[in-house]
């Protein structure tokens, strides 16, 4: 891993490998605090995910098909639904805990583990 310093005397950029200690140091810098713009953008994604796992564009349009004239469609709708609604009611639960101090505040990652995945209806 390279590094750029800047040479005060000169003003000329100078590149060389990062030392040993450099590297521990940019490495026990903690991650940022994630925020709830953080996890709602992360829920999004896997919510909008899930929908393409059945070939449809986003979460929005899969709960479109809910009176789907499709049998297949419309059961796949209704269950996508019932599981978005459960994952976003879950997520601000947990997030409004973490922010009255009731629980540890995860990682993005950690967070979106703990939703539960969707059971698809059986063709």
């Amino acid at each position: 891993m390279n590094i750029q310093i800047l040479d005060g005397k000169t003003g000329e950029v100078i590149e060389r490998p990062m030392t040993k200690a450099e590297i521990a140091e940019l490495q026990s810098i903690p991650a940022p605090t994630p925020t709830i713009t953080d996890y709602e953008n992360a829920i999004q994604s896997l919510v909008d995910s899930t929908a393409r796992e059945k070939q449809f564009r986003d979460g929005v349009t899969l709960a479109s098909y809910t009176a789907s004239t499709k049998a297949k469609w419309a059961a796949e709708a209704q269950a996508f639904v019932a599981w978005r609604d459960n994952v976003w009611f879950y997520a601000y639960g947990q997030l409004a805990k973490v922010q009255a101090g009731e629980r540890s505040q995860p990682t993005v990652e950690q967070f979106l583990a703990e939703i539960a995945p969707i059971a698809w209806p059986v063709a």
